[in-house]
């Protein structure tokens, strides 16, 4: 069988094989269900693969992974050059023509290398629409200093309508970009481009500074209670409490029920098992290692729970002052 005639579930089947139980594992955690059930069923029905094969699949996705690199980088440009470079020219026309969609250069490409100051005085005046449109494109640091210098009244107009933005169609696109002396408009995909959503705006919001945040929260909790309440649950994930620093986890462990915190580390990574284990006595955390043990199976369900749990004590230490998490905008720290 020649690579050309394997299909793209399978050939990240053959991937994830190639891999191994415990990368693949790692890659499961940031899957859908239905993908995972997708690849999982892939995986099982393939028998056999021949060396060849999986060392094709391998430089294929290898040569992917550069090129989304140098994409980011310095564009489509550098990624072609680079590329040949790498893997010579063939194999780069090759990969090239596998992403023709991913090599287009995203709307509002100028934008995301304009300094942040100047690009707030360009767009401050716009209509919220406008803004929220720009700001789903650009990087979440970004995104967040411009938001966090909107005016106060305009904070969570502009998160909401982020929030609540689903597909955008390339003509808006184009005319925004336009008004925006966008030399890049020819270039924007002629699907329906997905962007903006709950996930957007809580990478901007987990990157603003808290008091931009709350005061974001606060407003879409009168005026968008569930769709600030469907934020609010993304805003710290469990993962979230190596952002703690030791003397924060254990306060935070002072309210923690035993129970909860044995099912919540039931499908923690290894990262956090450590981290936690790290701030219990050696008492504690044998008796935390030993309820793990015999709890045997547990449903997901039941450990996200427990690790919500968690993740709700943790925000209402931070809202009373009490532990700080690490953020990327720059928290004010009393002393």
């Amino acid at each position: 069988m020649d690579i050309s005639e394997i299909g793209g579930l399978q050939k990240a089947a053959i991937l994830l094989i190639a891999l191994g139980p415990e990368r693949s594992a790692t890659i499961f955690k940031h899957l859908k269900e239905e993908e995972i059930e997708e690849l999982t069923l892939e995986i099982a029905n393939t028998r056999s693969i021949t060396p060849q094969i999986k060392e094709d699949v391998l430089t294929e996705f290898y040569g992917i992974c550069l090129a989304q690199q140098y994409i980011a980088e310095g564009g489509i440009g550098y990624a072609r050059e680079l590329l040949e470079k790498a893997l010579g020219e063939d194999k780069a026309m090759s990969v090239i023509s596998k992403l023709t969609a991913s090599l287009q250069v995203k709307p509002f490409e100028f934008v995301r290398k304009t300094d942040a100051s100047q690009l707030l005085n360009f767009i401050q005046d716009e209509h919220p629409q406008t803004i929220a449109l720009i700001l789903s494109y650009l990087a979440p640091a970004q995104a967040a200093l411009i938001i966090s210098a909107l005016p106060p009244d305009r904070q969570p107009e502009v998160a909401k309508r982020i929030a609540i933005m689903d597909r955008t169609s390339p003509d808006v696109i184009k005319e925004v970009e336009k008004v925006l002396e966008s030399k890049l408009a020819s270039l924007v995909n002629q699907d329906y481009t997905i962007i903006g959503g709950v996930d957007a705006v809580v990478d901007i919001l987990n990157t603003s500074d808290r008091g931009t945040e709350k005061h974001i929260m606060e407003t879409l909790e009168i005026e968008a209670p569930e769709l600030a309440d469907e934020i609010r649950k993304k805003m710290f994930v469990f993962e979230d409490i190596l952002l703690l620093d030791d003397r924060a986890i254990q306060r935070v462990l002072r309210d923690v029920e035993n129970s909860d915190l044995s099912l919540a580390l039931k499908g923690a990574n290894e990262q956090v098992q450590e981290a936690i284990f790290r701030n219990l006595s050696s008492r504690l955390g044998a008796m935390i290692k030993e309820d793990m043990e015999f709890m045997g199976p547990v449903r997901m369900k039941d450990v996200e729970e427990a690790q919500q749990k968690i993740v709700n004590v943790i925000r209402k230490l931070e809202d009373s002052a009490e532990i700080v998490i690490s953020r990327g905008g720059g928290d004010e720290i009393v002393v």
